[in-house]
Parts: structure tokens; C-alpha cells; sequence
């Protein structure tokens, strides 16, 4: 009867431990490796107007209609992301439409690659990840 109650008490024991490893464990286990995976970047919630106005010079140079048409940012030493990714998403939007029937060998994600250069440095002037 002793050894019962003993082997009772350790594997309570034992249990009780496992249980309270568990989640550390799994939480160790569901974290991503960063070892060869891009971390997932966020935007910023406000863009320096000169990094907006900037970026907004690169697509015009690109040849971005609606970059043109956009005003440059003034009077304030912000503005919100959401100008710039409509900015990036627009000019995007057109590019992919003025270079749709180029050659497959010549485009990158459906606009030419000077296009596709263009936006991506408008959108690292401006820290912006996702538009």
C-alpha cells in the first residue's frame, strides 16, 4: 500500500510537471525560425512629407500619370501611409495596364521591370512594405 500511494504521488507529480511544460514548449514550437524566412514587416502609420513627395517625383519620372496628377504633400510634416499606398497601388494599377502586352521575359509581377523598380523604391523611400 505505501508503494501504491508513492507511485500515485509521482506520477501526480510527474503529470503536474509535463502539464506545466506543455506551453512553454508548444509556444517554443509555434514560433517562427527566422533562419531563412523574411519577417513580416508592418507599415508605418504616418510617411515624412519629403519621403511622400520624393517617392511621388520617382514615379512621375517613371512615367506615372496618376502620380502626376496627385498634389504634393505640403503644410504638415506627416501624412498618413494610406496616401502613400494609394499613391503606390495606383501608379501599380497603371503601369501593369500600360505594359500588359509586353513579352513575359521582359516584365516582373505584370509591368516592366524599370516600372517595377520604380515603385519598389518609391515604397522603400516611404517605408512602406505593403500596398
Amino acid at each position: 500500500m505505501h508503494r501504491t500511494l508513492r507511485n500515485a504521488l509521482a506520477t501526480v507529480i510527474v503529470t503536474g510537471a509535463l502539464t506545466a511544460a506543455a506551453p512553454a514548449a508548444l509556444a517554443a514550437e509555434q514560433a517562427p525560425s527566422t533562419a531563412g524566412v523574411r519577417a513580416e514587416l508592418r507599415n508605418p502609420k504616418t510617411v515624412k512629407v519629403a519621403d511622400y513627395n520624393q517617392a511621388r517625383n520617382t514615379l512621375i519620372n517613371a512615367g506615372s500619370k496618376t502620380a502626376a496628377k496627385s498634389h504634393p504633400a505640403h503644410g504638415t510634416k506627416d501624412v498618413p501611409v494610406s496616401h502613400g499606398t494609394s499613391l503606390l497601388a495606383e501608379a501599380r494599377d497603371e503601369f501593369r495596364a500600360a505594359d500588359r502586352n509586353l513579352p513575359a521575359n521582359q516584365k516582373r509581377s505584370d509591368m516592366s521591370i524599370p516600372h517595377y523598380n520604380a515603385i519598389h523604391s518609391a515604397a522603400r523611400t516611404m517605408g512602406i512594405d505593403t500596398w
